[in-house]
Protein backbone atom coordinates (compact mmCIF):
# COMPACT_ATOMS: atom_id res chain seq x y z
CA UNK A 1 0.00 0.00 0.00
CA UNK A 2 1.67 3.71 -1.66
CA UNK A 3 -0.25 6.19 -0.20
CA UNK A 4 1.43 9.70 -0.52
CA UNK A 5 2.08 11.60 2.93
CA UNK A 6 1.06 15.03 3.20
CA UNK A 7 3.84 17.46 3.11
CA UNK A 8 5.03 19.35 6.49
CA UNK A 9 3.38 22.45 5.24
CA UNK A 10 0.22 20.46 4.58
CA UNK A 11 0.29 19.27 8.35
CA UNK A 12 1.56 22.80 9.56
CA UNK A 13 -2.04 23.88 8.45
CA UNK A 14 -3.56 21.19 9.73
CA UNK A 15 -2.12 22.30 13.25
CA UNK A 16 -2.89 25.83 12.62
CA UNK A 17 -6.53 24.70 11.69
CA UNK A 18 -6.29 22.51 15.43
CA UNK A 19 -5.05 25.73 17.13
CA UNK A 20 -8.24 27.53 15.75
CA UNK A 21 -10.92 25.36 16.45
CA UNK A 22 -9.45 24.77 19.93
CA UNK A 23 -9.78 28.31 20.83
CA UNK A 24 -12.66 29.23 19.30
CA UNK A 25 -14.22 25.75 21.52
CA UNK A 26 -12.66 27.40 24.44
CA UNK A 27 -10.30 24.09 25.00
CA UNK A 28 -7.22 26.19 25.48
CA UNK A 29 -3.54 25.46 24.05
CA UNK A 30 -2.76 22.76 22.04
CA UNK A 31 0.09 21.77 24.85
CA UNK A 32 -1.76 22.34 27.94
CA UNK A 33 -0.60 21.63 31.60
CA UNK A 34 -1.65 18.25 33.03
CA UNK A 35 -0.28 19.26 36.74
CA UNK A 36 3.19 19.57 38.43
CA UNK A 37 5.80 17.26 37.21
CA UNK A 38 6.40 14.87 40.55
CA UNK A 39 10.24 15.12 41.35
CA UNK A 40 12.19 11.79 41.38
CA UNK A 41 11.69 9.82 44.51
CA UNK A 42 14.06 9.33 47.36
CA UNK A 43 16.28 6.21 45.73
CA UNK A 44 15.20 6.95 41.99
CA UNK A 45 18.08 8.01 40.06
CA UNK A 46 18.77 11.54 38.97
CA UNK A 47 19.51 10.69 35.30
CA UNK A 48 16.42 9.82 33.18
CA UNK A 49 16.72 6.07 32.30
CA UNK A 50 15.35 4.51 29.41
CA UNK A 51 15.91 0.77 30.17
CA UNK A 52 12.03 -0.21 30.14
CA UNK A 53 12.11 1.27 26.58
CA UNK A 54 15.00 -0.70 25.62
CA UNK A 55 14.00 -4.02 27.27
CA UNK A 56 10.44 -3.58 24.72
CA UNK A 57 12.11 -2.73 22.11
CA UNK A 58 14.92 -5.57 22.18
CA UNK A 59 11.73 -7.87 22.34
CA UNK A 60 9.64 -6.33 19.89
CA UNK A 61 11.51 -5.47 17.19
CA UNK A 62 13.10 -7.17 13.99
CA UNK A 63 16.62 -6.40 12.41
CA UNK A 64 14.80 -4.55 10.00
CA UNK A 65 13.06 -2.21 12.10
CA UNK A 66 9.56 -4.00 11.88
CA UNK A 67 7.82 -3.89 15.00
CA UNK A 68 5.72 -7.22 16.41
CA UNK A 69 2.16 -4.86 17.32
CA UNK A 70 0.06 -7.83 18.30
CA UNK A 71 2.78 -9.52 20.55
CA UNK A 72 3.25 -5.56 21.74
CA UNK A 73 0.20 -4.99 22.42
CA UNK A 74 -0.42 -7.76 25.86
CA UNK A 75 3.38 -7.31 26.70
CA UNK A 76 3.36 -3.41 26.83
CA UNK A 77 4.46 -3.22 30.87
CA UNK A 78 7.63 -2.23 30.36
CA UNK A 79 6.69 0.00 27.30
CA UNK A 80 3.73 1.69 29.93
CA UNK A 81 6.42 1.69 32.64
CA UNK A 82 8.41 4.65 29.91
CA UNK A 83 5.55 6.47 29.10
CA UNK A 84 5.11 6.91 32.71
CA UNK A 85 8.68 8.01 33.07
CA UNK A 86 7.88 10.57 29.73
CA UNK A 87 5.25 12.16 31.16
CA UNK A 88 6.62 12.79 34.47
CA UNK A 89 9.61 14.46 34.05
CA UNK A 90 11.27 15.79 30.43
CA UNK A 91 14.57 18.11 29.98
CA UNK A 92 11.90 21.03 30.27
CA UNK A 93 10.76 20.08 33.38
CA UNK A 94 13.51 18.45 35.30
CA UNK A 95 16.55 19.70 33.14
CA UNK A 96 18.94 18.35 36.44
CA UNK A 97 17.74 14.92 34.61
CA UNK A 98 19.62 15.67 31.51
CA UNK A 99 23.40 16.62 31.53
CA UNK A 100 24.16 17.28 27.76
CA UNK A 101 22.41 18.40 24.88
CA UNK A 102 23.08 14.50 23.68
CA UNK A 103 20.34 13.33 27.03
CA UNK A 104 18.27 16.23 26.27
CA UNK A 105 18.13 14.76 22.50
CA UNK A 106 18.12 11.07 23.00
CA UNK A 107 15.11 11.75 25.38
CA UNK A 108 12.70 13.45 22.67
CA UNK A 109 14.02 10.84 20.12
CA UNK A 110 12.60 7.76 22.36
CA UNK A 111 9.58 10.55 23.46
CA UNK A 112 8.74 10.32 19.34
CA UNK A 113 9.45 7.28 18.94
CA UNK A 114 7.22 5.58 21.85
CA UNK A 115 4.57 7.68 21.57
CA UNK A 116 4.47 6.55 17.58
CA UNK A 117 4.13 2.97 19.01
CA UNK A 118 1.66 3.63 21.92
CA UNK A 119 -0.70 5.85 19.47
CA UNK A 120 -0.70 3.18 16.56
CA UNK A 121 -1.35 0.26 19.70
CA UNK A 122 -4.39 2.27 20.78
CA UNK A 123 -6.24 2.02 17.06
CA UNK A 124 -4.64 -1.56 16.17
CA UNK A 125 -5.36 -3.26 14.46
CA UNK A 126 -4.86 -0.71 11.06
CA UNK A 127 -3.02 -1.12 7.96
CA UNK A 128 -1.70 2.46 8.50
CA UNK A 129 -1.32 5.29 10.80
CA UNK A 130 -3.41 7.45 8.03
CA UNK A 131 -6.31 5.12 8.57
CA UNK A 132 -6.42 7.23 12.50
CA UNK A 133 -8.88 9.73 11.11
CA UNK A 134 -9.63 11.55 14.09
CA UNK A 135 -12.69 13.78 15.22
CA UNK A 136 -14.53 15.24 12.22
CA UNK A 137 -12.62 18.66 11.68
CA UNK A 138 -9.12 15.77 11.08
CA UNK A 139 -11.29 14.32 8.56
CA UNK A 140 -11.27 17.76 6.84
CA UNK A 141 -7.51 17.77 6.72
CA UNK A 142 -5.09 15.76 5.05
CA UNK A 143 -4.44 12.12 5.91
CA UNK A 144 -2.23 11.60 8.45
CA UNK A 145 -3.58 14.67 10.05
CA UNK A 146 -5.89 12.72 12.66
CA UNK A 147 -2.67 10.57 13.61
CA UNK A 148 -0.20 13.62 14.15
CA UNK A 149 -1.99 17.12 15.00
CA UNK A 150 -5.01 15.30 16.63
CA UNK A 151 -3.06 12.69 18.78
CA UNK A 152 -1.86 13.87 21.87
CA UNK A 153 0.04 12.16 24.93
CA UNK A 154 2.31 13.66 28.22
CA UNK A 155 5.41 14.57 28.26
CA UNK A 156 6.98 16.40 31.53
CA UNK A 157 3.74 17.01 32.68
CA UNK A 158 2.27 18.44 29.25
CA UNK A 159 0.49 17.54 26.84
CA UNK A 160 1.65 17.77 23.05
CA UNK A 161 1.33 16.45 19.36
CA UNK A 162 3.70 14.50 17.28
CA UNK A 163 3.52 17.30 14.64
CA UNK A 164 4.45 19.43 17.55
CA UNK A 165 7.39 17.50 19.32
CA UNK A 166 9.04 17.02 15.72
CA UNK A 167 8.74 20.49 14.01
CA UNK A 168 8.30 23.24 17.01
CA UNK A 169 10.66 21.36 19.30
CA UNK A 170 13.30 18.86 17.82
CA UNK A 171 14.16 20.75 15.06
CA UNK A 172 13.71 23.79 15.80
CA UNK A 173 16.28 23.17 18.59
CA UNK A 174 18.70 20.79 17.51
CA UNK A 175 20.70 21.47 14.33
CA UNK A 176 21.02 17.99 13.83
CA UNK A 177 19.98 16.37 10.30
CA UNK A 178 20.44 12.80 11.34
CA UNK A 179 17.52 12.96 13.51
CA UNK A 180 15.66 11.92 10.21
CA UNK A 181 17.02 8.78 10.17
CA UNK A 182 16.27 8.40 13.95
CA UNK A 183 12.91 9.53 13.98
CA UNK A 184 10.28 6.42 13.53
CA UNK A 185 6.52 7.03 12.33
CA UNK A 186 5.43 3.61 11.98
CA UNK A 187 5.71 3.29 8.25
CA UNK A 188 7.53 0.91 6.02
CA UNK A 189 8.91 4.18 4.03
CA UNK A 190 10.61 5.50 7.74
CA UNK A 191 14.12 4.71 8.59
CA UNK A 192 14.12 1.56 10.09
CA UNK A 193 13.18 1.52 13.85
CA UNK A 194 16.47 0.58 15.88
CA UNK A 195 15.85 -2.23 18.59
CA UNK A 196 17.33 -0.16 21.50
CA UNK A 197 16.36 3.12 22.91
CA UNK A 198 18.43 6.29 22.11
CA UNK A 199 20.98 7.20 24.55
CA UNK A 200 23.10 10.17 24.99
CA UNK A 201 26.19 8.67 26.21
CA UNK A 202 26.28 6.54 22.61
CA UNK A 203 24.09 9.13 20.71
CA UNK A 204 26.67 10.33 18.60
CA UNK A 205 27.50 6.38 17.56
CA UNK A 206 24.12 5.44 17.44
CA UNK A 207 23.05 8.45 15.41
CA UNK A 208 25.89 7.82 12.92
CA UNK A 209 25.14 4.24 12.79
CA UNK A 210 21.14 4.75 12.07
CA UNK A 211 22.34 7.53 9.09
CA UNK A 212 25.02 4.65 7.21
CA UNK A 213 21.98 2.49 7.72
CA UNK A 214 19.53 4.36 5.59
CA UNK A 215 21.96 6.06 3.31
CA UNK A 216 23.07 2.15 2.12
CA UNK A 217 19.08 1.53 1.62
CA UNK A 218 18.56 1.84 -1.97
CA UNK A 219 14.95 2.55 -1.17
CA UNK A 220 16.02 5.96 0.29
CA UNK A 221 19.29 6.84 -1.97
CA UNK A 222 19.56 5.16 -5.74
CA UNK A 223 22.32 6.51 -7.46
CA UNK A 224 22.21 5.44 -11.37
CA UNK A 225 24.96 7.53 -13.05
CA UNK A 226 24.03 5.49 -16.65
CA UNK A 227 19.98 6.68 -16.69
CA UNK A 228 21.39 10.39 -15.28
CA UNK A 229 18.67 10.01 -12.25
CA UNK A 230 19.29 10.48 -8.36
CA UNK A 231 16.38 8.16 -6.67
CA UNK A 232 15.96 9.71 -2.96
CA UNK A 233 13.74 9.10 0.12
CA UNK A 234 10.71 11.83 -0.07
CA UNK A 235 12.32 12.91 3.75
CA UNK A 236 15.29 14.34 1.85
CA UNK A 237 12.01 16.92 -0.39
CA UNK A 238 10.41 17.50 3.05
CA UNK A 239 13.22 18.34 4.98
CA UNK A 240 15.80 19.38 2.46
CA UNK A 241 16.39 22.70 3.90
CA UNK A 242 17.77 20.89 7.25
CA UNK A 243 20.21 18.92 5.47
CA UNK A 244 21.87 22.15 4.12
CA UNK A 245 24.69 23.38 5.53
CA UNK A 246 25.76 26.74 6.41
CA UNK A 247 28.70 27.59 3.94
CA UNK A 248 26.92 25.07 1.48
CA UNK A 249 24.00 25.67 -1.32
CA UNK A 250 20.90 27.07 0.09
CA UNK A 251 18.09 26.17 -2.39
CA UNK A 252 16.45 22.85 -3.68
CA UNK A 253 18.48 19.73 -5.49
CA UNK A 254 21.98 21.25 -4.22
CA UNK A 255 21.49 21.06 -0.98
CA UNK A 256 21.18 17.07 -1.32
CA UNK A 257 23.71 16.63 -3.39
CA UNK A 258 26.37 18.43 -1.62
CA UNK A 259 25.25 16.82 1.70
CA UNK A 260 25.17 12.83 0.21
CA UNK A 261 28.68 13.77 -1.44
CA UNK A 262 29.64 14.18 2.51
CA UNK A 263 27.69 11.33 3.87
CA UNK A 264 28.73 8.81 1.37
CA UNK A 265 31.51 7.05 1.25
CA UNK A 266 33.19 3.84 -1.14
CA UNK A 267 31.03 2.78 -4.22
CA UNK A 268 28.08 5.01 -3.59
CA UNK A 269 30.19 7.79 -3.58
CA UNK A 270 31.93 6.98 -6.90
CA UNK A 271 28.55 6.80 -8.56
CA UNK A 272 27.92 10.28 -7.11
CA UNK A 273 30.77 11.46 -8.22
CA UNK A 274 30.31 9.84 -11.73
CA UNK A 275 26.31 11.05 -12.01
CA UNK A 276 27.09 14.50 -13.78
CA UNK A 277 23.95 16.75 -14.28
CA UNK A 278 21.49 14.01 -12.84
CA UNK A 279 18.34 15.12 -12.03
CA UNK A 280 16.82 14.71 -8.75
CA UNK A 281 13.68 12.17 -8.25
CA UNK A 282 11.98 11.18 -4.51
CA UNK A 283 10.47 8.54 -4.52
CA UNK A 284 6.26 7.49 -3.66
CA UNK A 285 6.66 7.19 0.19
CA UNK A 286 5.07 3.89 1.39
CA UNK A 287 2.70 4.27 4.15
CA UNK A 288 1.73 1.16 5.59
CA UNK A 289 2.58 -0.51 8.96
CA UNK A 290 6.14 -1.73 10.25
CA UNK A 291 4.55 -3.94 11.29
CA UNK A 292 5.86 -7.93 12.05
CA UNK A 293 3.27 -10.21 12.06
CA UNK A 294 3.13 -13.24 13.88
CA UNK A 295 4.51 -16.63 13.34
CA UNK A 296 1.08 -18.39 11.44
CA UNK A 297 -0.68 -14.83 10.94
Amino acid sequence: MKRSRPSPLALARAAGLLVVALVLAGCGATRGAIGPAPTPAAGESPVFQHEDFDRFLSRHVDDAGRLAYAAAATDRADLDRYLADLSSASPDSHPERFASEADRLAYWINAYNASVIDRVLAHYPIESVQDVRGPWLARLLPEGAGFFVFETFALGGKRTRLYTLENALIRKRFAEPRIHFALNCASASCPRLPARAFRGETLEVQLARETRRFLAESRNVDIDPEAGVIRLSSIFDWYTKDFARPTGPRRGDAVLVTYLAQALDGAARRRLEACVDCRVEFVPYDWSLNDLPSVGG
